[in-house]
């Protein structure tokens, strides 16, 4: 006997085609975000398909939005290191300026 109901990613894979013409109408530089939402999509699909919800849509969006916070947290975290470093590289630069003051050379 054959499955009654189709996978999720097959119902993923019919949701993108339905959203064909709409891509094509995206300006070039936003044709390859929006696959990559799909792609986000397809990442959680075996997540999704025990989910089994009615409406596919749904559980790709919330997949779209778990990969979107993991991309958030990795920029600040990012964020937070490029700033450590640049106010470690501020007070090297003040205690060299405050050693040289002090020296007489100013």
């Amino acid at each position: 006997m054959g499955r009654t109901n189709p996978t999720y990613r097959d119902a993923l894979r019919t949701i993108e085609e339905r959203w064909t013409d709409f891509r094509r109408a995206l300006r070039r530089r936003d044709q390859p975000r929006f696959d990559q939402l799909f792609e986000y999509a397809r990442e959680h699909a075996d997540a999704s398909g025990l989910l089994n919800h009615q409406n596919p849509l749904l559980p790709a969006l919330i997949s779209i939005d778990l990969e979107q916070e993991a991309r958030l947290d990795e920029h600040e975290d990012r964020l937070a290191e490029l700033e450590n470093a640049l106010n470690e590289a501020d007070d090297r630069q003040q205690h060299s300026e405050a050693g040289t003051t002090e020296d007489g050379l100013y």
